[in-house]
């Protein structure tokens, strides 16, 4: 009988998600004898036996790994033979370069759900069960292999029952390091406000009663804590709303189960899979006309954003004889900080907020706030990407040097790239925030410790103020590259559809920091990860008062309007109760007024116009609730021009501008004002992407920016560009908005590092 033996190595990740019980099970039942083992590169495999047999592993291994594997690259080759008697285990070694990924955290699986609610499992209502396939991962591992001596649970002693089962190469416990029961593992605790524990034997029903009762709990889950009120109570999210200084924004919620949340919204088939994944993350949908909800969850707003139970706590919360049906479960966290992720810290930063607190003492080493997605244009696109997605790497193809992208001001996440791969880091938020931006220090010193990465270089915006581009030159030791906001929104979404020519980027957003010194924000680019030319642009306009600006449109289209007639200002209603002298006189003096193209900017200035929204208490509100009155529709466009007084083409602010005012003036409502301009920005910008073909040759128009969050211009461009014979390129991996620059500016910066390399060679 011919017998061989192979050495094979997988690197993805591998760690974490039950990947050697998985190659023990199999080599068990194909006779096979080895041995696996973790590595830092992922994990190392020997088998030894009949061809047939190695081969059939290698198929499992290739097309049917664990639920939560992430396979990036296999490796194989023939040894010599070693005569092993049986399949077993090696130590995890830590020798060498981390190479390996670490899983993100994983929504509890069915096989736990089970156990915990079934009465005579010794696993009952306990709030931290896990197995191989669910469970905490990257918010508490420190580094990697990952063992559990590397992660926060090394701090809980396995009882017996727990040890056999973690030893147990044919269960599902088998080496899952955050493995614990109730007589081993974590345990929760009820707080008053001030810190004083009300109960920690069974606090779970007590719980549930003052949640019943209209009050805020703020509930510690598996990255961070959450405020939770009941959703059907307008006092508690009043409440909530008046003690978080939340005046608007709308709130997240958890149903208790899907059929709950099909009342709630109009949820697509990918909805509902997306919802019950084991990422879990909140889904943006339309409301469904008859929920019972209170109208203060989402005043204004035609979508919810909904999720499900993705922690053992979460379902328990649901559980009793009269059980709660949705909560809200909004980020605990002060406006655009990072969520508090342990208890002292949520009692110092929630103390206002909150009447009670659920707390356990299983430590989260770094805060992941809930990833949001939705639905548009037949794909699944993601808003924030971090609880379920971070720090899934993303596999390059090809090796290049270590570099570490810093991304911009807001939606910071920070990207690095070693060998094949890139890491994106979870959503950190507002770096202006002093707690943002501690969270982006540690993020960056945790990730380069446990991946062992010492980037070549640092790419950073252009924009010199921002706090992510002055820490990178405060690396005194380490060369930086500044890259273009737009630039990098481009370089991302080509990388992200696998193409590296140049292409026609339409870059739609709110602000970005411009070679020529100006507020960028509605560009029509020519490049790639190489480097870019501006094509086009929004005319250039006046932004008085610069960020007072973006809080109050009205001052946004004083301006405007005035630019436009400046003879005298039409006579529109939303002046009355505005004093605009003051903001024309700012605006003709350019005091403190920059020049700006931002697309941003004009939604906000043509919502105010058209009697939307004056002031705003959460970013984009004017724009997108001035979205929401077109009801998914467009309308014939208003007259526009395209200029060309330098080599840049300008879309005509001022020629869109003149045509709402006609429209207005001879009474459209806001639902065709919104309507019109959508289909005046649909279809000057595919008349611009045009002339941009006609000039280049360039077939493909990639698509990005945060303005491309609204539903009824992206499926609106799309389907325009696609009948007009472009081939139009979107984002699916990381977010249009800012949320997605580092993954641009990491491309940019390995493009870079290239160039220079060969040119020192």
């Amino acid at each position: 009988m011919t017998t061989i033996r192979k050495e094979i190595k997988v690197n993805g990740i591998v760690q974490g998600v039950g990947f050697r019980p998985f190659i023990f099970q199999t080599a068990g039942r194909l006779g096979l004898t080895g041995f696996v083992a973790n590595t830092e590169a992922g994990v190392e495999i020997e088998v030894e036996g009949r061809p047939e047999n190695v081969a059939s592993l290698q198929v499992e291994l290739e097309h049917h790994p664990p639920l939560l594997a992430r396979i990036s690259a296999i490796s194989s080759r023939d040894i010599p033979l070693k005569n092993d008697r049986e399949f077993s285990f090696h130590t995890s070694t830590a020798a060498g370069h981390p190479v390996t990924g670490i899983a993100p955290d994983a929504a509890i699986c069915q096989e736990c759900l089970q156990e915990l609610l079934d009465p005579s499992d010794r696993r009952y209502h306990y709030p931290f069960i896990n197995c191989i396939n669910c469970g905490p991962r990257y918010t508490i591992v420190e580094r990697i292999p990952y063992d559990r001596a590397t992660t926060t649970m090394r701090n809980f002693t396995m009882c017996g029952e727990c040890q056999r089962e973690y030893l147990d190469p044919s269960g599902r416990r088998f080496h899952a390091q955050p493995n614990c029961c109730p007589a081993c593992g974590p345990r929760l605790s009820l707080l008053d406000g001030k810190g004083r524990v009300i109960d920690d034997q069974d606090p779970l029903p007590r719980t549930i009663a003052l949640l019943k009762k209209g009050n805020i709990v703020a509930i510690k889950g598996i990255g961070g804590f959450h405020l939770a009120v009941d959703a059907k109570s307008p006092k508690a999210v009043r409440l909530l709303r008046q003690k978080k200084g939340r005046e608007e924004r709308p709130f997240a919620m958890m149903a208790a189960n899907l059929t709950l949340a099909r009342r709630i919204c109009h949820l697509s088939r990918r909805d509902q899979q997306t919802l019950q994944s084991p990422i879990s993350p909140i889904v943006l949908a339309l409301q469904r006309g008859n929920h019972d909800l209170a109208p203060e969850v989402a005043p204004g707003c035609d979508t919810f954003g909904i999720m499900l139970p993705y922690t053992p706590l979460h379902h328990l919360l649901f559980q009793g004889e009269h059980p709660l049906e949705v909560l809200v479960m909004t980020s605990g966290n002060r406006s655009e900080e990072p969520i508090s992720q342990d208890t002292d810290s949520a009692l110092a930063d929630l103390a206002g907020f909150t009447d009670y607190f659920l707390t356990h003492d299983r430590k989260i080493h770094l805060c992941n706030d809930d990833s949001i997605v939705t639905n548009l244009g037949g794909a699944e696109r993601i808003f924030r990407r971090s609880r379920g997605y971070a720090p899934q790497p993303f596999s390059l193809g090809d090796k290049g040097p270590p570099l570490l992208a810093v991304g911009g001001e807001l939606k910071n996440t920070v990207c690095l790239v070693s060998e094949d791969r890139a890491i994106m880091s979870q959503h950190i938020g507002d770096l202006k925030n002093l707690a943002a931006y501690l969270s982006f220090q540690k993020t960056i010193t945790h990730l380069r410790r446990i991946f062992e990465i010492n980037p070549q270089l640092i790419v950073h915006d252009l924009h010199p103020g921002y706090l992510s581009s002055s820490w990178a030159l405060e690396q005194n030791d380490i060369p930086t590259l500044a890259v273009q906001h737009h630039h990098a929104h481009l370089a991302g979404c080509l990388w992200e559809n696998g193409h590296t020519d140049e292409a026609i980027g339409i870059i739609l957003d709110g602000t970005g920091y411009g070679p020529d010194h100006t507020i960028w924000g509605g560009e029509i680019l020519i490049g790639n990860q190489a480097g870019f030319r501006r094509f086009g642009c929004f005319e250039p306009m006046p932004l008085p008062g610069g960020d007072a600006a973006i809080m109050a449109p009205w001052r946004t289209a004083v301006a405007w309007l005035d630019r436009t007639f400046p003879e005298n200002l039409p006579d529109l209603p939303f002046l009355k109760g505005h004093d605009p002298q003051p903001i024309i006189e700012m605006a003709r003096a350019g005091i403190n007024t920059p020049q700006t193209s931002s697309c941003g900017r004009l939604f906000d200035a043509v919502a105010a116009m058209a009697g939307g929204r004056q002031t705003i208490s959460y970013e984009g509100q004017a724009a997108i609730e001035f979205m929401q009155a077109a009801n998914n529709r467009t309308a014939p466009p208003y007259d526009y021009e395209i200029t060309s007084t330098t080599a840049i083409r300008h879309l005509s602010v001022q020629s869109i501008l003149r045509s709402v005012i006609k429209g207005i003036s001879g009474g459209e409502s806001t639902v065709t004002v919104s309507r019109r301009f959508h289909g005046t920005l649909i279809e000057s910008l595919s008349a611009l992407a045009n002339l941009a073909r006609q000039e280049t040759g360039l077939t493909t128009v990639a698509l990005s920016g945060g303005v491309l969050q609204n539903r009824l211009l992206l499926t609106g461009l799309r389907t325009h560009l696609k009948k007009h014979g472009f081939t139009v390129l979107c984002h699916t991996l990381v977010p249009c908005n800012d949320g997605g620059i580092a993954l641009g500016q990491a491309m940019i910066g390995r493009e870079y590092l290239k160039r220079t390399n060969s040119m020192n060679q």
